[in-house]
Order: C-alpha cells, then sequence, then structure tokens
C-alpha cells in the first residue's frame, strides 16, 4: 500500500490536492525559504521544494510501495526579481504597486519524493500573469483585508486580488500554488491515486 503525504501547510494546496487523490495526509516542513543570492528563480523553487520533501521524508517509515511525498513552492519573478511573502502593509502595497499594469510569472517548483523507488522528481510550471492598473484606495481596501500577507507577490488569485488579474496564459492552479494538470500527469506516471 503507498500513501501520499502533503509537505505543507498551506490550506491552498490542501484543497487543490483533495479534489484529485482520495487520500493524503499533511505533514508541513519547517524549510527555511530564504532565497541565496547566486540562485536564479527556477534553482531557488526547485531547492525549496526538494529540501521540503525531504525534510518530511527523514522522519518516514515506508509502508509497501513505499511513501510518496509531495513538496511544493510557489514564487513570483518581476523580471529577475522574486517577490515572495510581504512583511507588512508598506512591503504589500510595494509589491503591488511593481506588479500593477504589467506581466509577471508566477513559478511553481514540486518534487515528488519515493525513498523506498530511488525516485525524487523536481519539476517547474511557469504561468504568466497580467496585472491591471490598481486605484491607490482599492490597494489600500485589498491590502486591509489581509489577504496579502501570507501569499507570494501580495496577492490571492482565488481570492479578492483575483479581481486585479486581466489575463493569464498558462495554468491557474498553478497561480494558486500546485500545477494540477503536471501532477495529474505524475501521479498517473507513477500509479498514484
Amino acid at each position: 500500500m503507498t500513501e501520499l503525504i502533503l509537505a505543507s501547510g498551506s490550506p491552498r494546496r490542501a484543497q487543490l490536492l483533495g479534489e484529485m487523490v482520495r487520500s493524503f495526509r499533511i505533514l508541513p516542513s519547517d524549510v527555511d525559504e530564504e532565497q541565496d543570492a547566486s540562485e536564479t528563480p527556477s534553482a531557488f523553487v526547485l531547492r525549496v521544494s526538494r529540501e521540503k520533501a525531504e525534510s518530511v521524508a527523514k522522519g518516514l517509515q515506508p509502508r509497501g510501495g513505499g511513501t510518496w511525498v509531495l513538496a511544493g513552492d510557489t514564487i513570483v519573478v518581476l523580471g529577475e526579481a522574486v517577490l515572495g511573502k510581504p512583511e507588512d502593509q508598506a512591503h504589500a502595497r510595494w509589491m503591488l504597486e511593481q506588479l500593477q499594469d504589467q506581466r509577471h510569472e508566477v513559478v511553481t517548483g514540486i518534487c515528488l519524493l519515493n525513498r523506498k523507488q530511488a525516485v525524487c522528481r523536481l519539476e517547474e510550471v511557469r504561468t504568466q500573469v497580467w496585472m491591471r492598473r490598481i486605484a491607490p484606495e482599492e490597494m489600500d481596501a485589498y491590502i486591509r483585508t489581509g489577504e496579502p500577507f501570507d501569499k507570494a507577490g501580495g496577492y490571492a488569485i482565488q481570492g479578492d486580488g483575483g479581481r486585479f488579474v486581466s489575463k493569464i496564459e498558462g495554468s491557474y492552479s498553478n497561480v494558486v500554488g500546485l500545477p494540477m494538470e503536471r501532477l495529474g500527469e505524475l501521479f498517473r506516471m507513477y500509479g498514484i491515486s
């Protein structure tokens, strides 16, 4: 019997995964998500995803065909700059001001790990997102909702922040936190259901 563990405390990732598989456990990792100055955005999300999966897999006793650990990390990239989660209201405002009226990229790294089967599948999925111009009073009202503070780039496409998005190219669920289309392909490939 195989088991699937989501190495994340994100309610958004748990909800997305629950729409695809019957059962899984949640064991959040405690990996530091700081970017090294020499890392590209791509290298950063892939490293953090792998470290999250490995940190959770370390203490597990594998069952039957082994335990699968799924970890992910999502970042917002504007040019070459990575926008993480805002620290305070001023930082959230700065992020939204940077993102408005242009295109940015949402990059999610995923790691699917099974130590018993010697599988460590690392992938990244990119989605292009365009944001419209945001009136200052709209921005203030949005920041006051508190929604920006645990979201990369300071907005949630699936929440109130979605009204600022004018167009996307690629996976919508990737912007939420897990690229479900690609994950479905990987689950079929490895027989995870």
